[in-house]
C-alpha cells in the first residue's frame, strides 16, 4: 500500500512540474478576438489568420492583410517584441481594424496568459487585449 501511494504521490508531482509544449506560446496561433478587455471584437469572419512563434525566437503572421515579423523573447509570463516588420498594403473595414490592433499589442513588451489553447496577449500599456488559439 505505502508504495503505490508512493507511486501515485511521484506521477502526480510529476505532472504537475511537468511543462508540455501546450504551455509554451511557440507555434501556431489563429486570431479568435481584439480590442479592449472589457470590449472584444471578435476576429472577421472568413478570413484566414495565422500568428507563428518559433524556437528561434522569430514570429511571423498575417491576421488578413500584410504579411508582418519580427524577434520575440519569453521571459516567464511576459514577452518582449523586436522591431514588427511589415508589408504595406492598404487594410481598411475589418480587416484593417484587426491588422492594427494585432500589431499595436505586439510593440514592447507585453504580458500574456495561456489556458489550455488559448492565449491572451496584453499590450504594455494595457489598453489592447489579442485572444488566439493554437492551430
Amino acid at each position: 500500500m505505502k508504495k503505490l501511494v508512493i507511486g501515485l504521490l511521484t506521477v502526480f508531482v510529476l505532472a504537475a512540474c511537468g511543462g508540455g509544449s501546450s504551455a509554451s506560446i511557440q507555434g501556431q496561433w489563429k486570431l479568435l478576438s481584439y480590442g479592449p478587455l472589457n470590449d472584444q471584437t471578435l476576429a472577421a469572419p472568413d478570413v484566414e489568420t495565422s500568428i507563428e512563434f518559433d524556437a528561434e525566437g522569430r514570429m511571423s503572421g498575417n491576421v488578413g492583410c500584410n504579411g508582418f515579423g519580427g524577434d520575440y523573447t519569453v521571459d516567464g509570463s511576459t514577452i518582449a517584441f523586436g522591431p514588427i516588420m511589415s508589408t504595406m498594403m492598404f487594410c481598411e473595414g475589418p480587416v484593417g481594424d484587426q491588422e492594427m490592433a494585432v500589431l499595436s499589442a505586439f510593440q514592447e513588451t507585453a504580458a500574456f496568459v495561456i489556458d489550455g489553447d488559448t492565449v491572451s496577449i496584453t499590450s504594455a500599456d494595457g489598453n489592447s487585449v489579442i485572444v488566439l488559439e493554437r492551430k
